[in-house]
């Protein structure tokens, strides 16, 4: 009976050491949305397991990490609907109070620059920043199109792109240098004045990468089924592929540029293009329909959303084959990489 108790002692110890450890987040997360279930799963890119589940309440459809990935933000779309930015504790793991965002609903694009939530909000045709230190939303700018979906902001905080599905254009906005004599204006947002371009593109320009070095813009367009390439200099578009990438719903960038990977809802496959010979050179089947991408930090893998099939596929980017997956929930779609610092 001794034996028993003390083997059982044991048993429980093990078991409570490995749920310790299985809820320590890793110095690099993998964050996961899943759409239907309104959780974030925090997921470890080394097991490929969950180890954390996250309310963040309605329709979630997008989520980015502070740059010191201890603080996650996401967006509560619901096509207009809602109008608060879901906060979630990355370190305790657990939910803090949302953001408000008032008349702008639709909150959908998200990005993290100069420490500050950039964000698009579809139904009031705007984007805005959210300030965390004074928590608070310190700047809005109207775009005058319809359904600003994604959104780009540069490192230095002078240009910012947004993909408008329904207008089929994308909005490059940049920061007005100079003023009148003796009325010079700061770099950096937020205010100041700023100068918008309206590029037409195809129909349906949703999914969009702006490539490492700063000069060109490739929109995925779901209508046409068409890739616009935008040279940011001469804000025209210079190329239009003909992809097959209808119901394109994602566009992302290898972190060295060299290739782009675009998901579909209405296909199967991930179509790779290389950014040089601007040719196909692979279509990777990964399930029943795809929306989010993210690309590790290092480029070695990429991660799809599997919507339909309720899990993210992990490409290898050397083989471009599916060497795992990840049962992230319902409906999984928005993803990003949580690096602590």
């Amino acid at each position: 009976m001794k034996s028993l108790l003390s083997a059982l002692v044991l048993l429980a110890s093990m078991l409570c050491t490995c749920v310790v450890h299985a809820e320590d987040a890793p110095s690099a997360a993998l964050l996961v949305l899943a759409k239907s279930d309104d959780t974030l799963a925090i997921v470890d890119p080394s097991s490929l397991k969950v180890i954390a589940r996250i309310p963040v309440g309605k329709d979630p459809h997008e989520v980015i990490a502070s740059t010191d990935g201890k603080t996650a933000y996401v967006s509560n779309y619901g096509f207009g609907a809602y109008n608060t930015l879901a906060v979630v504790d990355l370190v305790a793991q657990k939910a803090l109070p949302s953001v408000n965002l008032g008349a702008l609903r639709g909150p959908h694009g998200l990005t993290f620059v100069g420490g500050k939530v950039w964000f698009t909000a579809e139904a009031a045709k705007a984007i805005g920043s959210y300030d965390p230190a004074t928590k608070s939303v310190d700047w809005i700018l109207g775009t005058g199109q319809n359904r600003t979906h994604m959104i780009y902001v540069s490192p230095e905080m002078k240009l910012i792109v947004t993909t408008n599905v329904s207008s089929a254009t994308v909005s490059m906005i940049e920061k007005a240098i100079g003023g009148p004599p003796g009325q010079g204006r700061p770099m950096g947002a937020p205010g100041g004045d700023w100068n918008e371009t309206v590029v037409r593109v195809g129909n349906g320009s949703e999914g969009f990468d702006v490539s490492p070095d700063g000069k060109e813009i490739w929109v995925a367009n779901a209508g046409d089924g068409t890739v616009s390439i935008i040279d940011v200099a001469s804000k025209q578009v210079m190329q239009t592929l003909a992809a097959d990438v209808g119901g394109a719903n994602r566009l992302k960038l290898t972190p060295n540029g060299k290739l782009v990977l675009i998901s579909s809802l209405r296909g199967s496959d991930v179509t790779v293009i290389d950014s040089t010979t601007r040719e196909i050179v692979k279509r990777i089947a990964v399930g029943h329909g795809a929306a989010g991408i993210v690309m590790q930090p290092d480029g070695a893998r990429a991660f799809v959303a599997c919507s339909p099939d309720g899990y993210v596929a992990v490409i290898d980017l050397q083989s471009m084959k599916v060497v795992g997956r990840i049962e992230a929930g319902h409906d999984p779609d928005g993803l990003a990489w949580a690096i602590r610092r």
